[in-house]
């Protein structure tokens, strides 16, 4: 009864004789799949398809079609009288924009009355085509190529006369207007899918067939639903949009759907006094009082899941105890689902236990911040008054140094000392020191930020490196000294990178008298240099300078 032909190429027409079998068999479905067909082979296929006695419905998918419609062999087989549904899905056909308009099988189509193209950049359906689809009922054209002027073509007066249902979603329609217009003739068609398209601005006037009862326009870009709806609906679907609000007049409408918009409120319900169901899902609903909820007096199902509810025992009362509605879903953190039947039973509100979270959402989230913003607080306090910015920078100092050798060899050395000093002490260190040491019989080659530093370098890594390629540190200490960034970082680094490995390359030089108290505590281990060695202080007395 069905037939699957898989992973077979029909290249040539010798190969498809295998199927030559079929035409006296009784199969009523047969589908090709990852098929490989020809402008050669496909004539001899429908020849034998269209033997086939008992054959309803043929199926293609995945199939590649090499050729560009043009067979080689005029079809001349006789129209098949049971063959009802055809279905193609995903055919590929690399030169589709030269395909022809298959005049050669349109007497071959009358009968058919459930035809799927789909995901195959269909871009037109030529005229005289749909004429020939006299018996068409249901025909879905989904993720095509379908524009607003393809379409007016393709739908052209007198083509598919008993259409009932069509699905023209993900195609690259644009204008509902016209949309509308180009399938106003088709007098049976009851369904209509346009979703997946981008329509965007909706017009306030449009013509549509006159007896469509439902209509999808989700997923189509939509701000705002205008009067261009048509009022004989009994589903609408515009779900996925950028709706506000909805309060169209539409008398005969049963099922409504809103989910995925960013409406507040629930849509009035005197405009759709026949409404049935409603999903006014992942909205921005707080609440909706109890005139707006048995407004609706015919309604039997009310998804409202997914939404922004204020959970409270009042609200979850007037939930539980409502008459009208046979079912509510309002969708509560644990998807809550609230049944009439069982108030009617006797089911106690109190039974429900609500956390904390649940019942004060918003006193919830104020404490939580105030909490938070006070941790933060207490956290910038106590690291100012205990340095902790200090501390991250000798951090990240102490990571550079780890980056590098503890001792630079030998051959790397290029300075006898690196002087750091304040700016304010610069004119005795550039004056006096360094000139009484670099004019010394052997002279000193000292390191200076001012003439040493390689332009355009990290000041950071200037000062490590610098350190680095230098045998001995020489700290000139003041009052200057201690509140110099630059010198803070210089003794940051000497602080791991020197003392912490317990050699004597640092030397310390006092230009005024200093008291270790005023050296800052977090140099613990310079204040106990400073306690425990010798270090040169700078005389005030000339003749023992």
């Amino acid at each position: 009864t069905w037939l699957e032909v898989r992973e077979i190429a029909f290249s040539i027409p010798a190969e498809v004789q295998l199927l030559r079998v079929m035409s006296s068999s009784f199969a009523k479905k047969i589908s090709f799949k990852q098929t490989l067909l020809t402008d050669a082979t496909v004539p001899e296929i429908v020849s034998i398809l269209e033997d086939m006695p008992k054959l309803v419905e043929v199926e293609m998918t995945d199939c590649r079609l090499l050729g560009t419609g043009r067979w080689e062999i005029q079809i001349q087989a006789n129209q098949s009288q049971t063959l009802r549904v055809l279905t193609i899905e995903k055919l590929s056909i690399e030169k589709f924009y030269l395909f022809t308009d298959l005049q050669v099988v349109e007497g071959l189509l009358s009968l058919l009355t459930k035809v799927t193209v789909e995901s195959t950049k269909v871009f037109l359906v030529p005229c005289s085509l749909s004429k020939h689809l006299q018996s068409l009922e249901y025909l879905d054209l989904s993720a095509n190529l379908l524009g607003d002027q393809s379409l007016e073509h393709s739908a052209c007066q007198g083509g598919w006369p008993s259409l009932q249902t069509l699905n023209l979603s993900q195609n690259s329609l644009s204008d509902l207007e016209m949309t509308g217009k180009s399938l106003s003739h088709l007098r049976n068609l009851t369904l209509l899918d346009i979703s997946q398209n981008n329509f965007g601005e909706m017009p306030d006037v449009c013509e549509w067939p006159k007896n469509l009862k439902y209509l999808n326009l989700s997923s189509t870009q939509i701000p705002k639903v205008t009067t261009c709806i048509p009022p004989t609906l009994e589903v609408l679907d515009i779900s996925a949009n950028t709706l506000r609000e909805f309060g169209l007049q539409l008398p005969f409408l049963k099922e409504l759907y809103l989910a995925k918009n960013q409406l507040k409120t629930l849509p009035g319900a005197a405009p759709i006094p026949n409404l049935v169901a409603m999903s006014i899902r992942r909205n921005k609903l707080n609440s909706f009082s109890k005139e707006e909820f048995e407004s609706f007096k015919k309604m039997e199902l009310l998804d409202a899941s997914d939404n922004n509810f204020i959970c409270s025992c009042e609200f979850l009362s007037f939930i539980h105890h409502q008459a009208g509605i046979a079912q509510v879903l309002v969708g509560w953190p644990d998807k809550y689902i609230c049944d009439s039947p069982l108030a009617v039973r006797g089911a106690q509100v109190g039974a429900v236990h609500l956390s904390l979270m649940e019942c004060h959402r918003s006193l919830v989230v104020v404490l939580i911040c105030a909490l938070v913003f006070l941790v933060i607080l207490i956290l910038v306090v106590v690291g100012y008054k205990y340095h902790a910015v200090w501390y991250l920078r000798m951090t990240w100092a102490w990571l550079q140094a780890k980056r590098k050798p503890k001792r630079a060899p030998p051959k790397d050395i290029c300075y006898d000392a690196f002087v750091s000093y304040s700016e304010n002490d610069s004119d005795w260190v550039e004056n006096v020191m360094v000139r009484e040491l670099e004019q010394a019989c052997p002279p000193f080659r000292l390191c200076l930020h001012k003439r040493d530093f390689v332009p355009g370098k990290w000041i950071v890594d200037n000062i490590i490196d610098s350190i680095e390629r230098s045998h001995k540190t020489l700290f000139v200490l003041s009052e200057h000294f201690v509140q110099s960034e630059w010198c803070k970082y210089e003794l940051d680094f000497s602080h791991f990178r020197l003392f912490d490995e317990n050699n004597d390359a640092a030397i310390l030089v006092l230009l005024e008298p200093i008291q270790s108290k005023a050296i800052p505590k977090r140099f613990c281990k310079l204040r106990k240099i400073m306690n425990t060695k010798t270090y040169l202080e700078w005389p005030l007395d000339e003749e023992q300078q």
